[in-house]
């Protein structure tokens, strides 16, 4: 099977043809090829035959009776220009064997110092080959071979290598996707546990239990976002049921739902926006909670966050601004990457899904999301332009496709 592989290596260069027909009408050898040699191996990778010597591509000599054998072990060239006058070669067992005058062998030898083979030639007559233009020929030729069968041998490797890369990241997103279906019934039997206990405990009780809601609704949250991530990368996209609405009870229910949740901290609003919008509530509201979210994790806790709308015919806008420490410069163009939190903010906390998927559901809705960070403030920006009239359409389904 390995010799199968370096044959079809051989004849997927383009150039191999080209260059026997060269070494044969330049030189007048009447059999020229690319051969594999091992230590107990000698097989035709390629040749040009016009003397019917009879060898093709996967034909195979016994090592021992060629002289490339001995170029393995000593890796350097063997020219002959007339055997019957080579003292050296006029009695060997290979030109007497195989009929020849003239020879010639040149090691390729792979960059990584490997021995692949030889390039050789023979013909029964005698040719001038011992001369520095047919021996910087070959040896040319044999380098030109030898490269590219390392070009071959890595590009080989790298999809090997991309292939099983891709397989495990569909694995372990399948496993993303299936962990987080099934931590989704045991998360809803805990809430509904807090919220019969709430019913039974005194304020003290309660504080506690808020408490526990409290990490329990994060760790909904980061379901959530965990699951749409590996929806996304799975190439299922995000399905938005969309119908024309008023922005601001979205916002306020949002809202509402995080000063319960955080009720030490301080969530303000300012909506202006008297326009309909065409929007998935659910998603829009997803991704204002992300973005919320993240303004409590890093905002300076003493510090009110301020959610700002605007809607006018032209689109709509939602700002979420909170004070604290400016985000780095160098993390800015990374915030929006999943995974990416902890290598450009260090010991930052989260997966950094979050900001990813809030920015998905932006994308889906045909809008985007920005940063700015200053001294003085934080502020992320969603702004969405107004689609083409959809008043005549019924509500429906829409597929961004990731």
């Amino acid at each position: 099977m390995e010799f199968a592989r370096d044959i079809a290596k051989i004849s997927g260069i383009a150039a191999v043809p080209t260059i026997l027909d060269v070494v044969s009408r330049t030189t007048g050898m009447g059999f020229t090829a690319v051969a594999r040699v091992t230590e107990d191996r000698w097989i035709t990778c390629a040749s040009r035959d016009d003397l019917a010597f009879g060898l093709k591509p996967g034909d195979e000599l016994k090592v021992e009776s060629t002289i490339c054998h001995e170029i393995r072990q000593s890796r350097e060239a063997v020219v002959i220009d007339h055997v019957s006058e080579a003292a050296e070669y006029c009695n060997h067992h290979t030109p007497a064997q195989y009929g020849f005058q003239s020879y010639i062998s040149v090691p390729i030898i792979l960059p990584d110092g490997s021995f692949f083979g030889t390039l050789c030639a023979i013909d029964p007559k005698p040719r001038k080959l011992n001369t520095p233009e047919v021996v910087g020929m070959f040896k040319l030729f044999a380098e030109l071979i030898a490269a590219h069968l390392d070009a071959a041998e890595r590009v080989e490797l790298t999809e090997s290598k991309l292939a099983a890369e891709r397989k495990n990241a569909e694995l372990r997103e399948q496993f993303i996707a299936v962990l987080g279906h099934d931590l989704r019934n045991p998360l809803a039997s805990i809430q509904g546990g807090l919220r019969l206990l709430n019913k039974k405990v005194d304020q003290e009780g309660k504080n506690w239990i808020a408490l526990l809601q409290g990490s329990v609704n994060r760790m909904a949250v980061l379901i959530d976002n965990v699951m749409d991530f590996a929806r996304f990368r799975m190439g299922a996209g995000m399905q938005l049921c969309s119908r024309r609405q008023h922005l601001e009870p979205i916002i306020k229910q949002i809202v509402s739902e995080f000063e319960s949740v955080h009720s030490e901290r301080r969530i303000l609003s300012d909506v202006d926006a008297p326009a309909t919008i065409d929007v998935d509530a659910g998603r829009l509201g997803q991704m204002l909670s992300n973005l919320i979210g993240n303004a409590i994790t890093y905002g300076a806790p003493d510090e009110p966050i301020i959610v700002v709308a605007r809607s006018s015919d032209a689109g709509f806008e939602i700002q979420v601004i909170n004070k604290g420490p400016p985000i780095p410069a160098q993390a800015l163009p990374h915030l929006f990457t999943a995974f990416q939190r902890g290598d450009v903010v260090p010991n930052q906390k989260g997966l950094g899904l979050g900001l990813y998927i809030a920015q998905e559901i932006a994308r889906a809705h045909g809008g985007r999301i920005f940063a700015t960070s200053t001294e003085d403030s934080t502020i992320f920006t969603a702004a969405f332009a107004a689609p083409a009239d959809r008043s005549d359409v019924s509500p429906a389904v829409l597929v961004s496709e990731q």
